[in-house]
């Protein structure tokens, strides 16, 4: 309880009912308690001038630097304020009422009198891009590792050694194209895995592919230049490329990889290609058109972007190497990420860059995200050097052929007839065509209604399909739910 008697000068002596005091907690923050409960209650009412802190330590036989401290803190949090010689007092305004008017004008909502913000060209042709959504993971969603197999219980070890050992040194961060070890070990493991020619210097880590792709539009593509796509294609490039106000050339997909358009015929300033297993398709780009499109990049003015983004996990026959490896004329920007390696929260990826644009992506990093976070690149270079990647990659590619493999089983067996799912060698999803005429969204819906997710390959396309398909993916699902995926699936199809 508070007792307010007059004094001279109107300072006011006081006592307080103090709460019994805890060994573990220093006199100066039991006071402060105290008096922000009293200020917070309403018994020291604003405005109210406080005794002097010689006083106060008289009163309460503390030490005044004790009072001092209490006072301090109460000071720099807003409760109370004064100077010497003309007293303290409490805050007029407590810190609690202006949060609560920033909070009801921030709910306020928009009114159509408000004035438009002048919103940039760019700006008004972004589109949202969704990500991943946080729902359970049911047959036969897409784009996803076996996030329950991911080895955490090391990682964690990894990133706390990493912590007890950390330098002021990188608690300053890192150089824009990310920190040297990392780079230096991405380069040794695309030369041995995937033919990439690379030096360090030349790799730059980044956010993900979509960061990348964001990157080479501002490097490279000026508004009305026509930046060349996958159809049916990865929808999060040509919606980076045309918030830089590219023209999108769609260019159809067959069994070998993407047709290129004829050299020098159209303005094609850049050509996004999935080539290792593109996407959504799964084919494999063969070797031969890989070496026409290495040609066709060479005789005119674009580059070649080539999103590497799940070959690790191939099942059958040698690997490819990739385009990278492949081009003599430096006009590839290769790139690939760990979020489908690893796990997707892991915000890393990385893009090898011709040593002629070294400088600019560099000076755009710097510009922009500065570099990537450093802790989640300390942890991954020694999951890297220490072997843990290469045997993940190893163990998870076993585990996703047998999975893929009773895929393959389970609809030959009970989707005959209604589903056809295309030869995959390699990735974590696969393409499937529906028989009979049946409609893709129309199998979606009804697929839905049984727990099953799947995707209608058309929405991945700019044009119409001329056939109608389903993506199924199969690398987060266990043996059963696979196989319940499929049961439930053939029932939606039959009523589709």
């Amino acid at each position: 309880m508070y007792h307010f008697q007059e004094m001279p000068k109107q300072t006011a002596a006081f006592g307080i009912a103090l709460p019994p005091r805890s060994p573990r907690l220093p006199a100066y923050r039991w006071l402060y308690e105290s008096l922000r409960a009293g200020i917070l209650g309403d018994r020291l009412r604003p405005g109210l001038r406080l005794p002097s802190t010689r006083d106060l330590a008289v009163q309460y036989g503390l030490a005044r630097g004790t009072i001092v401290n209490a006072f301090e803190q109460l000071k720099s949090e807003g409760y109370i304020d004064g100077s010497v010689g003309s007293g303290t007092y409490v805050s007029k305004v407590l810190p609690e009422k202006l949060l609560q008017v920033a909070s009801k004008q921030a709910a306020r909502p928009a009114t159509r009198g408000n004035r438009p913000a002048a919103v940039s060209d760019y700006g008004r042709r972004t589109k949202l891009f969704g990500g991943y959504e946080n729902r359970p993971i049911h047959a036969f969603r897409a784009n996803l590792p076996a996030l329950d197999l991911f080895p955490i219980a090391l990682w964690t070890k990894l990133a706390m050694r990493r912590l007890r050992r950390i330098s002021t040194r990188q608690l300053m961060g890192c150089d824009p194209l990310g920190y040297q070890p990392l780079r230096q070990a991405i380069a040794d493991y695309l030369s041995v895995s995937r033919g990439v020619r690379c030096v360090p210097e030349q790799v730059a880590i980044v956010s993900g592919v979509q960061e990348a792709l964001d990157l080479a539009a501002r490097l490279l593509v000026q508004p009305g230049d026509q930046v060349c796509v996958e159809d049916p294609g990865y929808p999060g490039a040509a919606l980076a490329f045309q918030a830089f106000g590219a023209k999108i050339l769609a260019a159809g997909v067959d069994e070998q990889g993407i047709k290129l358009p004829p050299p020098r015929s159209q303005n094609v300033r850049l050509i996004y290609v999935t080539p290792g297993h593109q996407f959504p398709l799964g084919t494999t780009m063969s070797l031969a058109r890989r070496l026409e499109l290495l040609e066709w990049a060479k005789k005119s003015p674009a580059v070649v972007f080539e999103d590497d983004y799940d070959s690790e996990y191939r099942y059958s026959g040698r690997p490819i190497p990739a385009l990278q490896g492949l081009d003599k004329s430096q006009s590839v920007l290769y790139a690939g990420s760990f979020s489908k390696v690893l796990f997707p929260a892991l915000r890393l990826g990385y893009v090898v860059v011709p040593a002629g644009l070294v400088h600019y992506f560099e000076a755009m990093q710097s510009l922009t995200v500065r570099h990537v976070p450093l802790l989640e690149q300390l942890v991954l270079t020694d999951f890297i050097t220490e072997g843990h990647f290469a045997r993940h990659v190893r163990r998870m590619r076993e585990v996703y052929a047998e999975r893929l493999s009773v895929l393959l089983e389970e609809a030959r067996s009970r989707l005959a007839g209604l589903l056809e799912i295309s030869p995959v060698e390699a990735g974590l999803q696969t393409a499937a065509w529906l028989c009979g005429g049946i409609d893709a969204e129309s199998a979606a819906i009804a697929a839905a209604k049984r727990n099953v997710d799947v995707t209608p390959l058309g929405r991945y396309s700019r044009g119409t399909l001329a056939r109608e398909g389903l993506q199924l993916g199969f690398a987060a699902l266990d043996v059963k739910e696979i196989r319940r995926g499929v049961r439930e699936l053939a029932r939606a199809l039959v009523t589709a």
